[in-house]
């Protein structure tokens, strides 16, 4: 007989891993030890328990080694000075009369060719706050500027969030990535129209941060050849019927792109640099996957159903709002993409749900809670411009929108019209 955990169970265990969460203790550590209380509250004993969660973690491992191997071009993209390079291009080219518009673009082009947002954000913010100077801008606007582009081009991009998706969905990553493309691209205009109501909102900047030194940044083409061949290899499937998978094309266009910038000498120290930026993340889903073990063997996807039916909503619902919940619950777009696709992606292809639309949903909707203050984004974000916390926490509902509305128009696209 398959074990079967309790609702009650789920939800105690997943409570107790965002409680933890909250208290500071270690991430990957708290989702282990909710996982545990899940379990053995759920009814499942403790080998039972033991087991099952090991399972959840087998399951992410592909996840996982795709993730490890996307390090290669990210370390590339940010020791290159590439990314910095593209930000700096995408700013200069549409001027100081654009510049909000230009710093959310610059870090949704960022994200969308697979460097983190958290690390785009960071790698934008000395020109962010070069230009909100000069302006007399506030550090709210500026901030909220490469946060809404961060997340647009998060839900098309190869980070570990999508690929998690990707895989626990079945579908093709590339696939995925332009599946987005529309709740991104009006993402994008919302930030636009949004960011001017805060320019002159909270504390104006004062200072600005060390600027790259331009002498050393590549030029514009070597730093974007790299991500480029990455992201054609990806769509060589869905054109050509040529499967690559991520697995080879991001280290490839990572390799290219360091050719490309002449600091091929470097190699091994930039994907050092990459893997190491890739580790946290990987443990992170390691305990990430052994919670999704314990929700994916327990009866709260039947009971979440239950109650959607018994509200009269449509089942399709459950994808956007298993996202939204489970990124609100890691305070992490990758652990609640993965947790939600994990654990409920069974539940929404049996209610019919096409792969890619679920995997399209549940992604968008682990953007809208994603950035809350027990998780590590929050306080990146807020470090990167010297934002005081209590400050960083009334930008919370502005940045909840973005993810709002880039869910809403995924759902419509994918749980209504298609």
């Amino acid at each position: 007989m398959e074990l079967q955990i309790t609702t009650l169970g789920a939800i105690l265990g997943l409570a107790v891993a965002i409680i933890l969460i909250i208290k500071k203790v270690q991430p990957a550590y708290s989702l282990i030890l909710g996982a545990v209380v899940g379990g053995l509250v759920g009814g499942a004993g403790l080998d039972g328990t033991v087991s099952t969660m090991i399972g959840g973690a087998k399951d992410i491992m592909p996840a996982i080694l795709r993730i490890v191997t996307s390090g290669v071009l990210a370390g590339i993209l940010i020791k290159t000075g590439s990314a910095a390079k593209i930000a700096d291009q995408i700013v200069k080219t549409l001027g100081e009369k654009r510049a909000l518009f230009a710093l959310a673009l610059a870090t949704m082009i960022l994200t969308s060719t697979g460097v983190f947002i958290d690390i785009a954000v960071i790698t934008v913010a000395p020109i962010a706050l070069a230009i909100g100077k000069k302006l007399n801008y506030s550090k709210m606007a500026i901030l909220f500027a490469m946060i809404g582009g961060g997340k647009c081009g998060n839900i098309i991009s190869p980070n570990p969030n999508t690929i998690s998706a990707a895989e626990n969905f079945g579908v093709e990553l590339s696939s995925l990535m332009v599946a987005n493309l529309i709740p991104a691209i009006v993402g994008l205009i919302t930030t636009v129209i949004v960011v001017k109501f805060l320019t002159k909102k909270g504390e104006v900047i004062q200072e600005t941060a060390v600027e790259e030194n331009q002498e050393e940044l590549p030029s514009f083409f070597a730093a974007i050849i790299g991500p480029l061949v990455s992201i054609i290899l990806l769509a060589l499937r869905p054109i050509a019927g040529i499967t690559v998978d991520p697995l080879i094309a991001l280290p490839i266009g990572g390799l290219i792109g360091v050719v490309a910038t002449g600091k091929w000498r470097n190699t091994n120290e930039y994907i050092t640099f990459g893997l190491s930026k890739m580790m946290p993340v990987t443990v992170l889903l390691i305990g990430t996957g052994a919670v999704a073990g314990i929700i994916k063997a327990s009866t709260l996807q039947a009971t979440t159903i239950s109650l959607l039916n018994s509200m009269n909503m449509p089942e399709f619902l459950l994808a956007p709002i298993s996202g939204i919940l489970m990124g609100a619950a890691t305070a992490s777009t990758t652990a609640g993409t993965t947790i939600a696709s994990a654990t409920f992606g069974p539940a929404i292809l049996s209610a019919g749900i096409m792969p890619l639309a679920g995997a399209a949903m549940v992604h968008a909707g682990a953007t809208v809670l994603d950035h809350l203050p027990h998780g590590s984004f929050f306080h990146a974000t807020a470090g990167a411009t010297n934002m005081n916390l209590s400050e960083r926490l009334k930008l919370i509902p502005y940045e909840s929108l973005i993810g709002i509305v880039i869910t809403i128009v995924s759902t419509i696209i994918w749980g209504i019209i298609l």
